[in-house]
């Protein structure tokens, strides 16, 4: 059974008369001890999203279900008990300012009714997972934006909860910093089982720590699988914007695929963990003897395992495509058409 459960989940909000809405039946399904992306561009709704995963936002219709509860059917008393198993961080950290990191950390369990000296020591301990047992008396005015985002982590693990959910939490953070608390992050779903929702617009961190990811373009759910499969075979016009077009500072840029030349076919090709460093351009080059436009090419980490991409044009002749993209086919490579 699925941790999180969304079935037809909608959801319309109202200004000056005018209904928007901002989901439209999402289906889907998240297991325990996934990390899972939820990825789409500015307005998409991913973040109304995640908000109905916690009830913060309460769906127009459409049931949401966390760990086999149906959070619409619960009174106001339940919803705020399992919420405690869900816990959130966002893009600008949202810390107390005026109270310390180690104080920050202890907000939560306080609230529980938890006494001091217990949430000191489990406040500690959280900090020492984060490596900020050296900040506890700081505030948080003096901490970079990794740091304090490392205590809000450590503030959302303080009561144990089950789920987890990163809203663009590392969005304000430049990309050395991203690195390490994606890092984190992955460690603490290694070492805890805790399941991770990451609501971003960046393909690079889907790619870095995700499993599985879901993509959602105007509030429609359009695209979910594997990242590795969604990667090698994007199918949704959403997915492809993202892989082959990139989200702001990602992969080839949209103004490169407007510029794909009018003669020729224009391909993408895919590599394995095997052949992402072979030389198969030059080999194809070579076999017939014509030359071939290298758009875009890149070789990164996707999930673990070592993925290429290249973008590239054939010559005019039909018949020379149809023999080039064979020859690519025996190599062991997926090619996809762009144009």
């Amino acid at each position: 059974m699925a941790l999180i459960e969304l079935k037809d989940v909608c959801k319309e909000f109202t200004q000056d008369d005018l209904v928007i809405r901002a989901l439209n039946n999402i289906n889907l399904s998240i297991e325990e001890n996934d990390i899972y992306g939820i990825i789409g561009m500015s307005g998409a709704g991913k973040s109304t999203l995640v908000r109905c995963l916690n009830y913060l936002e309460k769906p127009t219709s459409g049931t949401v279900i966390i760990d086999g509860e149906k959070l619409g059917a619960l009174t106001e008393r339940e919803l705020r008990e399992k919420r405690g198993s869900i816990a959130m961080i966002f893009q600008h950290f949202n810390l107390l300012m005026q109270k310390t990191v180690i104080d920050n950390v202890m907000f939560p369990l306080k609230l529980k009714g938890i006494k001091k000296a217990e949430a000191k020591a489990k406040a500690l301990e959280y900090l020492k997972t984060v490596g900020l047992e050296d900040k506890a008396k700081a505030y948080p005015a003096q901490l970079s934006g990794g740091q304090k985002q490392r205590v809000a982590i450590a503030r959302a693990l303080a009561c144990d909860p089950k789920i987890l959910l990163c809203d663009e939490a590392t969005s304000a953070l430049d990309p050395q910093t991203t690195e390490s608390i994606l890092s984190l992050l992955k460690e603490i779903n290694k070492n805890t089982g805790i399941t991770i929702v990451i609501i971003t617009h960046q393909m690079s961190v889907v790619e870095t720590i995700c499993n599985k990811v879901a993509i959602i373009d105007n509030g429609d759910l359009v695209e979910t699988g594997y990242v590795a499969d969604v990667f090698a075979n994007p199918k949704s016009n959403a997915a492809k914007k993202l892989i082959f077009g990139g989200a702001e500072d990602e992969m080839l840029s949209v103004k490169h695929v407007d510029k794909i030349p009018e003669k020729g076919k224009t391909v993408r090709i895919v590599f394995s963990e095997n052949s992402s460093f072979e030389p198969v351009v030059a080999d194809l080059i070579l076999q017939f003897n014509v030359p071939v436009n290298i758009l875009y090419a890149n070789t990164r980490d996707v999930g673990g395992i070592a993925k290429g991409d290249m973008v590239i044009t054939l010559p005019e002749d039909r018949h020379l495509q149809i023999d080039m993209i064979e020859f690519l086919k025996k190599k062991g490579l997926d090619v996809q058409e762009v144009s």
